[in-house]
């Protein structure tokens, strides 16, 4: 083999060797290139770096919790709001024969005599013991505005508000009212809390015949319905139950 060829590899043996130790000297000063910081990441978007924390992170219980960017607690929808005013004193402990929903005829209703048959649109609001000779207060339940006001076979007097309950319009039915203590007029608006009137006398003609009462109905919508029953229970969905309403 030449001399001359000799000497070129050993030259390019040694630069390599010298290349090689450079390396494996400086191998201790190399630091990974930190991730560059994200920034405008869509609250919706799945961030694509892997290096990203995960939408989903366990938590001490191992359970998984999403975690949204921007989303703070107030800003997801508030509870409800629109909570009915009694209309009665002691409104939840006077309802004890007809509740909302009741099926009643004349054979198995809770109240004797009965003349009506079907499912009770409303919720029953009944006297306390001393009151049979007293005027009783009623009070709007909700704001809103009267839209009816008149003398109702099966009711005696009735007031109709229209009002707002969960965000949708419907009409609230007062019956067995003693029409003449009814101040407001029709396109009245009145205040939840307002007193509108007081009860007709028992089996009188201010409540029709019926007991001394509040029976309190809340149709869905703005049209008047009157009806105090219906007589399949599907029907019942044209109507709220108010005692889920109340605040107290």
């Amino acid at each position: 083999m030449p001399k001359k060829f000799l000497i070129i590899l050993a030259i390019v043996i040694l630069i390599g060797a010298l290349a090689a130790g450079y390396s494996f000297l400086n191998q201790g000063d190399i630091h990974p290139v930190p991730a560059q910081k994200q920034t405008g990441l869509n609250n919706n978007a799945t961030p694509a770096k892997p290096d990203l924390p995960s939408e989903s992170a366990s938590t001490d219980n191992g359970n998984a919790t999403a975690t949204v960017p921007n989303t703070p607690a107030e800003t997801q929808p508030a509870a409800d709001i629109n909570i009915l005013k009694s209309p009665i004193s002691d409104a939840k402990s006077r309802v004890t024969k007809k509740p909302f929903g009741i099926k009643v005829s004349p054979t198995n209703s809770p109240v004797q005599p009965e003349k009506f048959s079907g499912y009770h649109t409303g919720v029953d609001f009944e006297i306390l013991p001393g009151e049979e000779d007293k005027d009783v207060p009623i009070y709007a339940a909700c704001d809103g505005v009267v839209v009816y006001k008149n003398y109702v076979s099966g009711y005696g007097g009735v007031l109709v508000e229209q009002c707002k309950i969960d965000n949708q319009d419907v009409t609230v039915l007062y019956g067995h009212l003693k029409l003449p203590s009814i101040g407001n007029k029709i396109k009245d608006n009145i205040k939840a809390g307002d007193q509108i009137a007081v009860l007709g006398k028992g089996y009188n003609q201010e409540t029709d015949g019926e007991r001394k009462h509040l029976h309190l109905g809340i149709h869905k919508g703005t049209s008047i319905d009157l009806k105090g029953y219906v007589q399949n229970q599907k029907d019942l969905s044209g109507w709220l139950d108010a005692m889920q309403y109340f605040s107290s």
